[in-house]
């Protein structure tokens, strides 16, 4: 996926590309992440989809859930959730990070023209 060390640093314009389709990609996976937690608080909690949402979106987001749960089943799936959204918000970070770190290392192992001297 990414270009070996030996080969030229991505223009500018293909850095964009890529940092958009990993943008994207993030998007999705949030997107997914955000509708499985609507579900689960709507199956396992009853609560209204607006409701659901907000739960969801604040656990995904960091900060915790607005409704406490009250069953057991929804006490399950909160917690469960909670890991889940935390190994979401570590995936997102690195899906995001992951091209421009590439980029900072292959600048570092590119050769700078030094005139033929090497």
């Amino acid at each position: 996926m990414y270009e070996p060390r030996h080969r030229t640093p991505l223009s500018t314009r293909s850095f964009l590309q890529r940092m958009l389709s990993h943008g994207a990609a993030a998007v999705v996976l949030l997107a997914v992440s955000l509708g499985v937690g609507i579900v689960g608080y709507m199956q396992y909690e009853h609560l209204s989809a607006m409701d659901a949402f907000l739960n969801a979106a604040m656990l995904l987001g960091g900060m915790g859930p607005v409704n406490p749960p009250a069953t057991d089943a929804g006490k399950l799936f909160a917690g469960c959730y909670a890991l889940y959204a935390g190994l979401v918000f570590i995936v997102t970070a690195a899906i995001m990070l992951t091209p421009v770190l590439h980029r900072l290392l292959h600048r570092f192992h590119w050769p700078e023209d030094d005139g033929g001297e090497n």
